[in-house]
C-alpha cells in the first residue's frame, strides 16, 4: 500500500484518541487499514469517519450484504478503484462470490434488490439531476454518505492498488481474501459504540431519525468542514457554489476545469481552492506539484488531509442536502 504524499506514523505509535480509534478497528473491523491511517493526521476527523462507517456499515439489524453493495456501488460512481476491491472481497467474506464478482465486473447484480440498490447508489453522485432522495432506513442511508466521503479521502492520498500490482483485481485473491475477513465480517456488532469517540453537541440530521448513524454523520460534517477555515471567504464560497452547480459532474479535464475555476481567486488560496475542489470531483487529480505549493503555506501533513477533507464533505453534503425535502 503506498501513501502519495505522506507516511503516516505506525498504529503501535498511536495515543489519545488515535489510539482509541484503532483499539475498535482492530475489534471490529479489519485493523487500523490504511484510510485510517492516512487520516489520524487530524483525530477528530479520524474518530468521526470510523464512528459513521461503524455505525452505518456495521452495526444495527439492516442487511450487511445490502451495505456492502451499496459501498461498493458508490465506489464504483466515485471512480475509487481501492474502495471498489475492498468491498467486493468483503462480499466474498459473506460468502456472496457470484454478487462480488458481477459488481467487480461493473454488471448489474443478478437479484433484483440488490440491482435497484446499485442504480439509487450510483444515481446520488449527481442527486439535483436524479431527483435522488433515500427510501431506505438510516444505516443503509449512511453507508452511502459514509463512502461517498471515503472514497475522495482514500483517492486523493492513497494510491489506488490494494495490493502489489492490483493483484487484489485476480478472482482467485478476492475470494481468498474474503475467507480471511470471513468471522469479522459476520460477527454482529451493536449500535452506538463509535458514538463513544465523539464530542456531544452535535444535531443528527432529519433523515436519521433516532439512529446512532445521524449522531456520528453530524459529527464527521462538522469536523470536516472546520477544514474550511483554511480557506479565504471568497474561496469557500467558491467551493460550495461550484459543488451545487456542478452536481458531482465527473469533469473531463480536471486539471484545466480546477484552473479556471480558480483564476479570479487572491493568490494565497488559489492552489487550496484547487486542491479542496478536485477532492470533491476528481480526487485522484491531486498531483504532488499542488501538494507541494500548498506546503510552502501550511507544512503540515494535518492541513492537507483537513484540506482534502473539506471537499470531501462538501461534495458529501451536497448529497445529504437531497435527503431533507422528503423527511421533512
Amino acid at each position: 500500500m503506498t501513501y502519495r504524499f505522506f507516511v503516516p506514523p505506525p498504529p503501535k505509535a498511536a495515543t489519545g484518541l488515535t489510539a482509541e480509534v484503532y483499539g475498535q478497528l482492530r475489534d471490529e473491523f479489519l485493523g487500523p487499514a490504511p484510510t485510517f491511517q492516512a487520516l489520524s493526521a487530524v483525530p477528530e476527523v479520524l474518530a468521526a469517519t470510523w464512528a459513521l462507517m461503524r455505525e452505518a456499515l456495521l452495526a444495527g439489524d439492516a442487511s450487511r450484504v445490502d451495505r456492502e453493495v451499496v459501498a461498493s456501488a458508490v465506489s464504483r460512481a466515485n471512480r475509487c478503484r481501492f474502495c471498489v476491491d475492498a468491498h467486493v472481497m468483503l462480499l466474498h467474506a459473506l460468502s456472496e462470490h457470484e454478487l462480488a464478482e458481477a459488481i467487480a465486473a461493473g454488471a448489474t447484480p443478478p437479484a433484483p434488490g440488490h440491482a435497484e440498490l446499485v442504480g439509487w447508489a450510483e444515481a446520488s453522485r449527481n442527486p439535483k439531476a436524479a431527483a435522488w432522495t433515500s427510501p431506505y432506513r438510516p444505516e443503509i442511508t449512511g453507508t452511502l454518505l459514509a463512502f461517498h466521503f471515503i472514497n475522495r479521502v482514500v483517492s486523493a492520498l492513497l494510491d489506488p492498488d490494494l495490493l502489489p500490482a492490483g493483484l487484489q483485481r485476480s478472482r482467485v485473491v478476492r475470494s481468498v481474501g474474503g475467507r480471511l475477513y470471513a468471522r469479522t465480517a459476520r460477527e454482529p456488532k451493536e449500535p452506538g459504540r463509535g458514538l463513544s469517540l465523539l464530542d456531544a453537541g452535535t444535531t443528527p440530521p432529519a433523515w436519521a431519525g433516532d439512529s446512532p448513524v445521524g449522531v456520528a454523520y453530524a459529527a464527521l460534517r462538522d469536523a470536516a468542514l472546520r477544514g474550511g477555515e483554511l480557506l479565504g471567504d471568497v474561496a469557500r464560497q467558491t467551493v460550495t457554489a461550484t459543488v451545487r452547480w456542478e452536481d458531482g459532474r465527473h469533469p473531463d479535464r480536471p486539471a484545466e476545469w480546477a484552473a479556471d475555476l480558480i483564476r479570479d481567486l487572491p493568490g494565497t488560496d488559489r492552489v487550496g481552492t484547487r486542491i479542496a475542489l478536485l477532492a470533491a470531483f476528481a480526487p485522484h487529480a491531486i498531483r504532488a506539484g499542488d501538494v507541494a505549493l500548498w506546503r510552502l503555506s501550511h507544512p503540515t501533513d494535518a492541513d492537507l488531509v483537513r484540506l482534502v477533507a473539506y471537499g470531501a464533505i462538501a461534495a458529501t453534503d451536497h448529497v445529504a442536502r437531497a435527503l431533507a425535502p422528503a423527511h421533512l
